[in-house]
This record gives C-alpha cells, structure tokens and sequence, in this order.
C-alpha cells in the first residue's frame, strides 16, 4: 500500500447547481471552459488532477506552499472569466490504494 504526504487542493463553482438548474448546458459549457483554461496554470506549479468530481476538481501536490499558488493563480484566472471558484487546501498522508482519495481526506 502506498503512503505519501500530499498536499490536496479541493475548488469547486460557487453557484453550478442554480447556474444548471437554469442552463444546464451552458453550465456544463463553462465548467468544461474553466477546466481548459485552468489546465496549464495547475500542470505549470506542478499539481497532478486525481480526479474531477462534477463542477469539482481534486488535485494533488506535493508542497503545500505549491498549493496555495496555484489556488490564488486559479483565482485569479477564474475572475478574468468572471466565475468564482472557492479553493481549500489540505496536507493530509494520503493513503493511495483507493481508486482516489477517500472523502475524509481531503476535506479542508
């Protein structure tokens, strides 16, 4: 079983549920845009997408000071996309043979 300290970065889209409930296309749309255009940001600070889970990514890191530059970066990209995207850290040991990490680890 494979063991490792990890930082976690959780972000998730303020309001997706409504924004679907009223244009569930159009917010499939925008969540697949902000996925494109936060793609170079997370692979440029060296984070690795374990998985996305909705309007919700997780992502892996293995400081947590890279971490929290790309949360701020993704914020940053995020606003010029005029969305909000809430981001929460977390730098538990991650216990890898779960196909991802289970639920309790990487609540922030």
């Amino acid at each position: 079983m494979e063991r490792r300290l990890a930082a976690i970065l959780v972000a998730d889209v303020a309001g997706y549920s409504a924004m679907a409930g009223r244009d569930e296309e159009g917010a499939i749309a925008a969540f697949k845009g902000c996925l494109e255009a936060l793609a170079p940001i997370i692979g440029m600070h060296g984070g690795r997408v374990v998985k996305t889970m909705g309007d919700g990514l997780l992502v892996e890191y293995t400081s947590v000071v890279d971490a929290v530059v790309l949360a701020q970066a993704m914020q940053r990209r995020i606003a010029e996309r005029n969305r909000h995207l809430p981001a929460g850290t977390s730098s538990p040991e991650v216990n890898w043979a779960w196909r991802g990490a289970p639920p309790d680890q990487t609540t922030p």
